[in-house]
């Protein structure tokens, strides 16, 4: 991969998601996103955890205390802290996400072919 960042998904993609039961709480790891994830990291890729969890909540918590509950679990789970964002930028080259619906490129049209 030439430079960039790939953002992941952490609800429903790399960690379990059952339904949300507020912040302090983030499921185990998906076995196999979190080993693609080991591997990109090993291979110096820039990853970063991709969540709405950080972005503006109409609860009043602060994205500070979301994020120390997320860098909580990559050090449990990863063993290394990645940075947390909500922002696309030009720099993301993947989205890994389970909500994503993929669109060719200045088409429109779905990936898997669907209307």
């Amino acid at each position: 991969m030439n430079g960039g960042w790939i953002g992941v998904d952490l609800d429903g993609t790399l960690a379990q998601y059952d339904g949300w039961k507020g912040i302090e709480h983030i499921g185990e790891p998906v076995p196999l996103m979190l080993d693609r994830v080991k591997h990109w990291l090993a291979e110096g890729i820039d990853v970063r955890i991709f969540t709405a969890r950080v972005g503006p909540a109409s609860d009043g918590r602060s994205p500070t205390e979301t994020i120390r509950v997320v860098e909580e679990w990559c050090r449990k789970h990863i063993g290394q802290l990645l940075p947390i964002t909500c922002i696309k930028d030009m720099g993301m080259v993947e989205l890994w996400d389970d909500r994503a619906v993929q669109v060719g490129l200045n088409t429109g049209i779905r990936a898997d072919g669907k209307l």
